[in-house]
């Protein structure tokens, strides 16, 4: 069976597993956990540092001085600091969001957690949120850590994907339902 994974996406698990593998073998991966967390925020709502770090004709030297101050400032690990480096050094620091996002994936497959998007028509109070979460993990036989978005184009109801299973009972998905049956007549 062949695997159609890029170059990029193997490069990026590879990545995430060492880092992964390091953190564990360190007893940090709660910390580096965090670590990856706030780094990802900071990523995704900056577009300069996304613009930076994607940047190919970035030197080196302006890269691991940017990472080094940055990494001061949010106190991370030396775990991550080093990887950061290294990542710079090997010029792969370009893959540091799909890096990010797998080793989070590997460390929620370590607690047992099962990855869920949801979306809703509207916000959900924070007690709804662990309701719909204890059922459904009751229910799997597992923990399940939620994506919350809200999309009001919904109309109503909400869209809730756990793996390769997806509920849509939006007032959307309806309508083009019946504007489907309604062409089709």
């Amino acid at each position: 069976m062949s695997s159609n994974k890029s170059f990029s996406t193997e490069t990026a698990n590879r990545y995430a597993l060492a880092l992964f593998e390091l953190a564990n073998e360190n007893s940090e991966l709660e910390i580096v956990e965090k670590n990856i967390q706030d780094l990802l925020q900071i990523y995704n709502s900056s577009s300069d540092l996304k613009n930076f770090i994607k940047n190919p004709t970035q030197s080196q030297f302006n890269q691991l001085k940017v990472i080094q101050e940055l990494s001061s400032k949010m106190n991370l690990s030396k775990v991550v600091n080093n990887f950061l480096s290294i990542l710079v050094t090997k010029r792969r620091i370009f893959f540091l969001n799909n890096i990010f996002q797998n080793f989070l994936i590997l460390v929620s497959k370590k607690r047992g957690e099962l990855k869920a998007s949801l979306v809703s028509s509207k916000n959900l109070s924070d007690d709804e949120l662990q309701n719909l979460n204890k059922e459904l993990s009751q229910t799997i036989g597992t923990s399940i850590k939620f994506d919350y978005k809200v999309d009001e184009s919904l109309i109503g109801g909400l869209q809730m994907q756990i793996g390769s299973l997806m509920v849509d009972t939006s007032i959307k998905n309806k309508l083009r339902k019946y504007e489907q049956i309604m062409l089709e007549v």
